[in-house]
């Protein structure tokens, strides 16, 4: 069994700025979850226990609280070709009914911020935490000058849930949804029924297990979760959800990446179109792509000692600072290292072999996530 745990001051938790209110499912469940902070919103920690929680994620399947997002309406005859020019991917060529990872820059091409953009029909969606949502509006809102475009903070006219594991489609299916059989390299949406509710379901970007997104009016949102339970996902609560994110060495903003980090850095080049028109920051983009390489690198690492108490916390090579640490997940099993952690380091301490030392330990960058430690629960016929 894998199992994980997650310190209470973790980095996610500890974005929260103000005053924090639960999200739908979390003031829906009340004393029936422990709720914490996370990433701007209290919404619940754990359910019946971290380890069995992301054992449902990484074998079967878990249904979990995206309450923590928000939305960002974008309308107005302008939007697709003004949104091109101030996101890091295309969005004039995207598919109606798909959305992608997008990076929002500054001039000078450092990430402001980053989310999921959606063109539906009327109108583009874009999909962040809701921590993020008053400054991306800020930013957006800076550069509409004689655009017909209109920008509008939905962020209470929607809540979600994720549904996430092996088992995920299986679920699904016997609620009455099909999965698409051919992956795509967007988000896909679509329109479904979950019992009498009303949701869009995307099937979103992963890597180590199957991950559904369902959106819907936050006043459904506990008769989704009690149908979705019913038909066979185990409650998770966000340590799981961050537990899988480090294994998966995914970054969240606000965590692992801020407004000094540039794209090339980050290692998700998902967030990138290089094919695409002028945006906000390209400049230095392919500034960086012709010279073809970056200082430093987002990697994931394996922690060889104590976890640390606190992040960020500095790597360091020949008793000189190479980099930051800035998550970290507990894990144990056989196969996998105990402790994971993501953060950016030199690429000069990569490329020279150099042993990287943190307080309590030492730190193995990893050339991909580690394979999960017993074969994933297939679908049964």
């Amino acid at each position: 069994m894998l199992s994980a745990t997650n310190h209470p001051d973790s980095a996610a938790a500890s974005q929260v700025k103000g005053d924090a209110s639960p999200t739908p499912l979390g003031a829906a469940l009340g004393p029936a979850s422990s709720l914490g902070p996370y990433c701007g919103a209290l919404t619940a920690r754990v359910f019946d226990g971290l380890a069995g929680e992301l054992d449902s994620l990484l074998h079967s399947a878990g249904v979990s609280d995206l309450g923590w997002r928000g939305k960002i309406l974008v309308t107005g005859g302008d939007r697709l070709r003004w949104l091109n020019g101030m996101v890091s991917n295309a969005v004039q060529s995207l598919p109606e009914g798909q959305g992608n990872y997008s990076f929002l820059l500054s001039v000078q091409g450092r990430i402001q911020g980053d989310c999921y953009v959606y063109r539906r029909a009327d109108d583009l969606v874009l999909d962040t935490s809701v921590e993020q949502v008053p400054a991306l509006m800020s930013h957006l809102d800076h550069f509409i000058i004689m655009d017909d475009v209109e920008l509008a903070d939905v962020s209470q006219q929607w809540t979600g849930l994720s549904l996430a594991g092996p088992r995920a489609g299986q679920v699904l299916a016997t609620l009455g949804f099909s999965a698409s059989p051919a992956s795509v390299e967007n988000a896909r949406m679509s329109s479904v029924k979950i019992g009498e509710v009303a949701c869009t379901i995307i099937e979103a970007y992963h890597i180590a297990v199957p991950r559904y997104e369902l959106w819907f009016a936050p006043e459904h949102v506990l008769a989704v979760w009690e149908t979705l339970q019913a038909a066979g996902a185990n409650p998770c609560g966000w340590e799981a959800m961050e537990a899988l994110r480090v294994l998966e060495a995914t970054p969240l903003y606000g965590v692992d990446l801020n407004d000094r980090d540039l794209p090339q850095e980050t290692a998700q080049t998902r967030a990138l179109n290089f094919s695409k028109g002028c945006y906000l920051g390209q400049e230095i983009v392919e500034r960086i792509r012709s010279r073809g390489k970056v200082n430093r690198q987002f990697r994931q690492f394996a922690l060889q000692g104590a976890r640390p108490d606190s992040l960020p916390l500095d790597l360091r090579s020949n008793d000189q600072p190479v980099g930051r640490i800035t998550s970290t997940a507990s894990l144990s099993s056989a196969g996998l290292p105990q402790v994971l952690a993501l953060g950016f380091v030199r690429v000069e301490v990569l490329e020279r072999n150099q042993e990287i030392a943190y307080e309590g330990g030492v730190a193995t960058a990893l050339a991909a996530p580690p394979t999960i430690a017993r074969p994933l629960a297939q679908p049964a016929n």
